[in-house]
């Protein structure tokens, strides 16, 4: 199976879910904010990098499991990865694409955009942070809901 965590950005919700997927993160405890922070791909996410499926790690069934930051353009992204998928895809292989952005809460909207848009890190990143922290749980419960799902498909 893959999993694709995904998102306007693809650097904070579907960084921190993917972790908590791959057990990087807890999944039932809030984590402090330097384990937020030392997660390789929260608030780092490049330009250049939008739009690419960046694999985060393999969970412990061997679902491998990838972020996308998609801008606001799911309608057209999500459907050509599904496409490709289904052209390439091995027999018995599965895809799993799971929206993030419903937990995205004002704080991060406004580090995020603070950080990766107009590059000021230093005043972003601790706003998108704490944003991240309050929204912790709501992440952790999608991850949660992937996972019971997974595990009625094998």
């Amino acid at each position: 199976m893959i999993v694709v965590y995904h998102d306007v950005g693809g650097a904070h919700s579907t960084a921190v879910a993917a972790n908590i997927h791959i057990s990087r993160l807890p999944m039932n405890t809030i984590p402090t904010a330097k384990q937020i922070l030392d997660v390789p791909t929260f608030d780092k996410i490049e330009k250049n990098q939008l739009g690419h499926l960046l694999y985060i790690g393999t969970d412990e069934n061997g679902n491998r499991v990838y972020t996308l930051g998609r801008k606001y353009k799911p309608n057209l992204v999500i459907p050509a990865i599904q496409d490709m998928f289904n052209i390439v895809n091995k027999p018995g292989e599965k895809l799993y694409i799971v929206d993030t952005h419903p937990t995205v809460n004002l704080l991060m909207k406004i580090g995020g955009f603070t950080s990766r848009r107009l590059a000021i890190v230093s005043i972003g990143r601790p706003i998108v942070t704490k944003g991240t922290l309050q929204a912790y749980k709501d992440i952790a419960n999608i991850v949660r809901g992937v996972k019971i799902r997974l595990r009625n498909e094998i």
